[in-house]
């Protein structure tokens, strides 16, 4: 199992409506009965954690810190449910696997604050010294890597390939890409497909 990914064996019991209640309502009453955890997040929490309520259907609780830790779950930075600080590089490698999962899901550093339990600030900073960039410029060079595969191995529009990869507007994927490729994506695909056929010739 990696240490990064829940045990799928593992998941929990559902929340039943009381503790659902306790999640959404963050009672701190409940502290002491259960922790909850996402699936979508690898992230576990107390059931006083001041965060947005997240899917129902993604939740699983389970009895004490531990067991949520056995199953394969982070603690959260912000309500700290193990009560011990999970150190920053570890925490930013839950950011970098969350974004190369969902890296055609729109990201921005306020939505990672909110999954990732810390405030925009700190986790710009953090990111950007365990990760040598900030978050949006992570997320730019894993779009614009999975936009050269796809310009590489299909015949895709420009328009589908940025909306496959998580730009809003081709204009926007093409500055970008040429940003940090140093050419156009027509560019990009061009010479691929002249290096390509130069292979295939010789």
């Amino acid at each position: 199992m990696s240490a990064n990914k829940p045990d799928r064996e593992n998941v929990g019991l559902a929340p039943d409506d009381e503790a659902w209640q306790a999640i959404v309502a963050c009672d701190a009453a409940y502290n002491d009965r259960f922790r909850y955890a996402v699936r979508t997040t690898g992230i576990f929490c107390r059931p006083s954690c001041r965060s947005r309520a997240p899917k129902r259907d993604n939740v699983s609780v389970y009895p004490d810190a531990a067991r949520a830790l056995e199953a394969g779950y982070r603690p959260c930075k912000r309500c700290r449910p193990s009560d011990t600080k999970l150190p920053d590089d570890e925490w930013v490698g839950q950011m970098t696997d969350y974004i190369d999962r969902c890296y055609d899901e729109p990201i921005t550093l306020d939505r990672l604050a909110e999954l990732y339990r810390g405030s925009p600030y700190h986790l710009h900073r953090v990111f950007k010294r365990i990760a040598g960039m900030t978050p949006v410029e992570y997320v730019q060079r894993i779009r614009v890597a999975r936009a050269q595969e796809r310009l590489a191995d299909t015949e895709l529009a420009m328009s589908d390939i940025a909306r496959a990869v998580g730009f809003g507007s081709v204009p926007y994927f093409i500055t970008v890409f040429k940003q940090r490729v140093g050419t156009t994506p027509s560019e990009y695909r061009r010479q691929h497909r002249r290096s390509i056929y130069a292979e295939v010739t010789e």
